[in-house]
């Protein structure tokens, strides 16, 4: 799908998430239901990528300050989105600072993009390996790049929110960003992606020049 069919697809995410969104803080116990089904699978993944196999926990933490707090947001669904990525991410820093180590993925810089659409980049490569197997992939990486990687792909942000959520300049996390991509797609193409990945790869970064 080209870009302009993800931009639409992205679009009619959101305006579901907005309507639930709006349900929830009426009240609805439906509308925080699909809240939740649109957004937990990426921050999940996201607080994956922070602090590895205690993301289960991290995130249902996250979740009930989300719900306390819910009445509070204002914004659209990509808002909500972005404002739940950093409760996450307050959380995740909060259980590590407690366990006195650093996140073991390498979290990102604050730069986060404006890359190219989901069907582009790294997207394609993260899309063909398990999910374990793109987290080893991650972890490779220098923390910011890896942070930002995880907000654009996994979490679905655009630049300026991606950079809300690290409290960074949009141009930082957009260079961190594309510094992790570009070195996703060398170790592919030194063999450790599958066959046709590393070319996806190369594809998205070449966008991003």
């Amino acid at each position: 799908m080209g870009r302009g069919g993800d931009r639409r697809h992205t679009q009619a995410y959101d305006a579901e998430l907005g309507m639930a969104v709006s349900l929830a803080q009426r009240g609805d116990e439906d509308g925080f239901a699909t809240a939740y089904r649109l957004v937990h699978p990426g921050l999940l993944g996201y607080v994956r990528g922070l602090v590895g196999d205690d993301a289960e926990d991290v995130a249902s933490d996250a979740w009930l300050e989300i719900a306390r707090d819910l009445g509070r947001f204002r914004g659209d669904g990509a808002g909500f989105r972005g404002w739940t990525a950093t409760i996450a991410r307050h959380r995740a820093l909060d259980h590590l600072r407690k366990q006195r180590r650093r996140p073991r993925t390498s979290l990102i810089e604050q730069d986060v993009l404006e890359l190219p659409g989901r069907s582009d980049t790294v997207d394609a490569v993260l899309e063909s390996l398990s999910t374990q197997r793109a987290l080893g992939q991650l972890r490779e990486l220098p923390p910011d790049q890896a942070e930002a990687v995880l907000l654009r792909v996994v979490v679905g942000l655009d630049g300026p929110a991606a950079a809300r959520v690290l409290g960074k300049r949009p141009g930082a996390v957009r260079t961190a960003a594309y510094r992790g991509l570009k070195r996703l797609a060398e170790q592919l193409s030194s063999g450790s992606g599958p066959e046709g990945a590393a070319d996806a790869a190369r594809g998205v970064v070449k966008d991003e020049t």
